[in-house]
């Protein structure tokens, strides 16, 4: 069974059910917001950031590096997943792409929702701290064309190195199987689905009328 809303209320109402999820990681429910590089991820964490009243946001950009793609876990737990769960303000030291090195250690305070967004964010390690896993369900190559586009011949080199290690990651560490919930973009907004994993609150069907934004 599958339900419209009216228009705009997609990020709104997805926002109301996520406050009402039970904790996870301590008194936080986090949130992971995972797929393929280019798929908008960025974009869709900071609108549902702002319909849940600013709710903090950790860019997994920030705990990764050059010479650590996706062998960042350990990082994320020591710095994030464990003073979260014990209810302290966590603090990361976010890494700067352009110099190559970390930066100054950055606030995560403990809030009812922080979002985790970024490839691999459903990742096994992080899963059982998760209150809810969405998934940008937008095909592989389509993302990776766009995120190109996006990042235009200075980063060519870059993505010729991204793309193999993504492929490795997901081929060894899916995220879509367990994800709760699919979100797709279109020309009128968000369309947000019941994911492989199954939602407790049923099937859905929600639309987002403000369009298309700036690819993340």
């Amino acid at each position: 069974m599958s339900a419209s809303l009216p228009t705009g209320s997609a990020i709104l109402d997805l926002a109301v059910r996520l406050r009402r999820l039970p904790p996870s990681c301590g008194p936080v429910r986090l949130i992971g917001v995972d797929g393929h590089a280019g798929s908008g991820k960025s974009t869709f964490a900071g609108r549902l950031a702002a319909e849940l009243g600013g709710a903090p946001v950790l860019h997994l950009d920030d705990i990764a590096s050059h010479d650590e793609l996706f062998d960042w876990t350990a990082r994320l737990l020591d710095q994030v997943i464990e003073p979260l769960r014990r209810g302290s303000t966590a603090h990361y030291a976010p890494y700067d792409w352009r110099s190559r090195r970390f930066g100054a250690p950055r606030p995560l305070p403990p809030a009812p929702v922080v979002l985790v967004e970024g490839v691999g964010a459903g990742r096994e390690a992080l899963r059982p701290h998760l209150a809810g896993l969405l998934w940008m369900d937008l095909p592989r190559e389509q993302a990776w064309a766009r995120g190109r586009a996006r990042d235009g011949a200075q980063q060519r080199a870059f993505w010729d190195g991204w793309i193999p290690a993504e492929r490795r990651h997901f081929a060894a560490d899916p995220s879509r199987p367990f994800a709760h919930l699919l979100v797709r973009q279109s020309e009128q907004g968000y369309e947000v689905l019941p994911g492989p994993a199954g939602t407790a609150s049923g099937a859905h069907f929600l639309t987002q009328s403000d369009g298309p934004s700036a690819m993340c």
